[in-house]
């Protein structure tokens, strides 16, 4: 087996790119791929692209604070982005005297440029294949050891790279292991962001959709010591003197153009068995659309009556509802698209396949029998564990506020202080008693917490008295609440919140029983033995891990598309903006500042204006391979220069994510110039512009 297992990753790195789709490492580029690139367009070699010995295009991405990507754009530091990355920091920079979410942030100098506590940026500096050390550990162990193997080797990493982060994962399902070495940096500071209103230009309307006017783009800088190493904030750091960057372009794009993303995909599952997917549709999507479009509906309204509420809630609502719109199309294009029926025609090809072979039959075999039995098994329990987290993990704050105090005592009052800042009690206790109750009409009565033998014992089943009666007797929403806890030990076992906390705690702990950690186990085990069969299988094709959060470039060109008879171009100009703004009466989401309305109605776009056009295009489409993680990711041009940045995929192909559609699936960029505009037109950033060298 282990022989078998060694030249099936070795067949791994032959494998090489003949598609637009695709998550490709960067330093798995061979020669095929090179060519495939080249006659599309990139002028750059793969050593240009990566090179861990010297400088390269890789060394200008950015991992942005964990959660999105980004790119250098000049000399000292200055980093491009998304607004709705960059939405968190500017949201907790934000007051109601100082609303720089809503009114937007120019720093005109170096020195008004604000720190982003708690944000930071990692550049990699290299990617090794550490598939032989992470399975020689595993010899003889469970699958169910992986992890603790994995955090091994990376502690082994760490101790020869010192001052490094190292981070071990696990690619094609578990066959295949890369240790990715980063230097981290922690001074972020935020140079620009566009008013609210520019950088979220259409709201959850246009979210997921095309065509889009959205300038979603924000701008910050990274800060080091004398030495340009990572230091905590100081007055006395230097922007950063960074090692690569790249260079912003004007020229613009045409349809069939070369265009590259690179940048951090989250996570994808396109290896997914049909059965898994079955399970991500209705056991998973599910509960996080029914669950959170009640939440945001009580959100929303509180966040328009009260603007202290709505800065308090900004990122919250962007994130929550976000992921939220994106189940609801995954679920329809999965439909749509017949995604389950077409996983179950390969499936049916592989079991063809390997049944004429007594070897791959010992192999694979029991396979799909076993995953379509442990699937089933634990069907309901994923489906009631979606509405437990939706619920009580992600709905009703109070849980996580409440666990603060469960801990040490030494970070009590920090902790505490930085929730309460983006948090308002009144608005989750009617969060609270509406998700107790919708909670209960989703799920059978064995997964309920022992809270609710309290609501129907001491309070009759109204959750409204049950949250009420919690939030008013509870020290936890308190400022002085550290000290009323360590004035009285015996609190933490008798506040309402606590005991709250404590039910949920102790009901998440035994949700799963023994059988269905089994069943886990065996369908991890046999998903990761089914990428085997598809890889083998299908030797021909190209194939590339699922996206993981490590640095992927994905190549393809400038391409419009069609969907039910309907042509979609592949790019917007204002005046489209214009038409819909005209439109924000009837609805919010269109709203836009007044003076940027008047700078496109003047038409004095001047260099950022399209040369085939002559008007200021805004967005732009792709058919590069993106998604989650993937926002802010640069695209670039073939000579590796950025003209625009990624931030979005398309309606139609909300599937992408488990299957990748060639016709249908695109990448929205906002184009760069529209960037450039805003900042050099509408913020009179002239020290930025200067930077970029225009």
């Amino acid at each position: 087996m282990k022989k078998t297992f060694f030249a099936f990753v070795a067949m791994l790195g032959a494998f090489s790119a003949h598609a637009d789709e695709g998550m490709w490492m960067l330093n798995k580029i061979d020669h095929r791929t090179e060519k495939v690139m080249k006659e599309l367009g990139l002028q750059l070699t793969p050593r240009q692209l990566y090179n861990p010995e010297g400088e390269s295009l890789k060394d200008a991405v950015v991992d942005f604070g964990d959660f999105c990507s980004g790119v250098v754009v000049s000399p000292d530091g200055l980093v491009f982005t998304n607004h709705h990355c960059g939405f968190g920091a500017i949201q907790s920079l934000s007051t109601p005297e100082d609303d720089i979410l809503k009114n937007g942030f120019v720093a005109h100098s170096r020195e008004q440029e604000r720190p982003a506590e708690g944000l930071f940026v990692r550049f990699l500096e290299r990617t090794e294949d550490c598939t032989g050390r992470v399975m020689r550990a595993m010899d003889g162990l469970g699958i169910e050891k992986l992890d603790s193997v994995m955090t091994a080797v990376e502690n082994e990493y760490r101790h020869n790279n010192e001052g490094k982060y190292c981070l071990v994962k696990n690619y094609y399902n578990g066959n295949a292991f890369y240790v990715s070495i980063y230097k981290t940096y922690t001074d972020i500071r935020l140079a620009f962001t566009a008013p609210e209103t520019v950088g979220k230009f259409g709201g959850d309307t246009d979210n997921w959709m095309w065509p889009r006017q959205t300038c979603d783009f924000s701008v910050f800088r990274i800060y080091a010591d004398a030495n340009g190493e990572p230091a905590d904030y100081s007055e006395d750091n230097q922007p950063l003197k960074v090692k690569r960057y790249a260079k912003v372009s004007l020229d613009g794009y045409m349809p069939g153009d070369y265009c590259m993303t690179i940048g951090y995909p989250g996570s994808t599952s396109r290896y997914l068995s049909s059965f898994g997917i079955n399970e991500r549709v209705n056991g998973i999507n599910v509960s996080m659309i029914q669950v959170r479009g009640l939440k945001q509906d009580i959100w929303k309204k509180r966040m328009e009556a009260d603007r202290v509420v709505g800065i308090k809630y900004a990122s919250k609502f962007a994130s929550s509802s976000n992921y939220w719109k994106n189940s609801i199309g995954m679920n329809k294009a999965i439909k749509d698209l017949n995604v389950i029926g077409l996983k179950q025609d390969l499936e049916n090809d592989i079991r063809t396949w390997y049944q004429v072979d007594e070897a791959l039959t010992r192999r694979f075999g029991k396979m799909f029998d076993e995953l379509k039995r442990d699937y089933g098994y634990r069907f309901q329990f994923v489906r009631a564990s979606g509405f437990f987290s939706e619920t009580f993990v992600r709905g009703i704050e109070l849980f996580r506020l409440a666990s603060i105090f469960n801990g040490g005592s030494a970070v009590w009052t920090e902790r505490q202080a930085a929730f309460l800042k983006d948090y308002d009690a009144s608005l989750d206790q009617d969060v609270m008693a509406a998700l107790l109750e919708n909670y209960r009409k989703q799920v059978s009565s064995e997964f309920l917490p022992s809270i609710y033998q309290v609501i129907d014992s001491q309070f009759k089943g109204n959750y409204q008295d049950y949250a009420k009666w919690v939030f008013d007797n509870t020290v936890v929403t308190r400022p002085d609440a550290a000290q009323k806890f360590e004035a009285d030990s015996l609190l933490v076992q008798t506040d309402p919140a606590m005991l709250y906390a404590q039910s949920i705690r102790e009901f998440a702990r035994n949700m799963a029983t023994d059988e269905v950690k089994e069943m886990s186990e065996n369908i991890t085990y046999n998903e990761h033995m089914l990428t085997q069969a598809i890889l083998e299988y299908d030797q021909e094709s190209a194939h590339y891990s699922d996206a993981n959060f490590s640095m992927r470039l994905s190549y393809g060109y400038i391409q419009d598309y069609t969907s039910q008879g309907q042509h979609y171009d592949y790019y917007t100009t204002s005046q489209s903006l214009l038409d819909k703004a005209a439109k924000q009466q009837e609805n919010p989401d269109y709203k836009f500042p007044e003076d940027i309305t008047n700078l496109l109605k003047s038409k004095d776009f001047g260099r950022y204006a399209d040369a085939r056009t002559g008007d200021l295009n805004l967005c732009f489409l792709s058919n590069n391979d993106i998604t989650g993680g993937n926002s802010g990711s640069p695209m670039f041009n073939g000579k590796g220069e950025v003209i625009g940045l990624a931030f979005d995929g398309n309606w139609e192909a909300m599937s992408g994510d488990i299957s990748f559609d060639n016709d249908l699936q695109r990448c929205i960029g906002v184009d760069i110039r529209y960037v450039l505009y805003i900042i050099d037109k509408w913020g009179k950033a002239e020290n930025l512009i200067k930077e970029l060298g225009l």
